[in-house]
């Protein structure tokens, strides 16, 4: 069953992507999720090509988006991140209903949508991928939230204090995670999984 007011929901906003192997199930958030025709019902979404996600999508070509809301946790950003690896399985620890095709999607969603990919395209460090729309149904009335909503209200904010003798603090810009002491440049974030590059110092 395919609601229209869930297809509504994607217009703007954050989603956890969720995708298979065939056997294990994995997400991470995407920002970019956007219906391009009514009928049939197709959306595009952009994939960092870093993500395991390209390549899940690639290969079983089917994944569930949840749109995420103003009272999404952080715990939820801490979880799935905005990027998913391979030896990690952000499903193992808690119990998520599933949809039609047997993806997991996120209870704290607004709506969530099952998608076939019928074509992709590549776009550099990106891989955009048409699908055709399999399920939509509305979870919740909450406003979907966005990456801004996100970076002013629901995002930690660093602590700039700077106390004598401490040693310097770099706080994740996607994230909000806080590592003390020297940066290395091969440094990945622990909560989301990004490098080095997208860490700023704060004290």
């Amino acid at each position: 069953m395919i609601e229209n007011q869930a297809m509504y929901k994607i217009s703007y906003g954050l989603f956890m992507l969720t995708t298979t192997d065939g056997e294990k199930q994995n997400g991470c958030i995407v920002n970019t999720v956007s219906m391009i025709t009514d009928n049939p019902k197709r959306v595009v979404v952009f994939v960092n090509k870093a993500n395991y996600s390209n390549e899940l999508l690639k290969k079983t070509g089917i994944f569930n988006v949840s749109v995420l809301t103003e009272k999404t946790s952080f715990e939820v950003f801490k979880q799935f991140g905005f990027q998913s690896g391979k030896d990690v399985d952000k499903f193992a620890d808690k119990a998520y209903p599933t949809t039609e095709n047997g993806l997991k999607y996120l209870s704290q969603a607004n709506a969530v949508i099952s998608a076939k990919v019928v074509d992709s395209y590549d776009y550099g460090t990106h891989t955009l991928f048409v699908a055709e729309v399999t399920e939509a149904k509305t979870l919740s009335d909450e406003n979907s939230t966005t990456y801004e909503y996100y970076q002013n209200h629901i995002k930690p904010k660093p602590q700039a204090k700077v106390e004598e003798g401490a040693k310097e603090k770099w706080v994740c810009k996607i994230c909000g995670y806080t590592h003390e002491g020297e940066l290395p440049a091969d440094f990945v974030c622990p909560w989301c999984k990004h490098p080095a590059s997208d860490f700023e110092k704060v004290s």
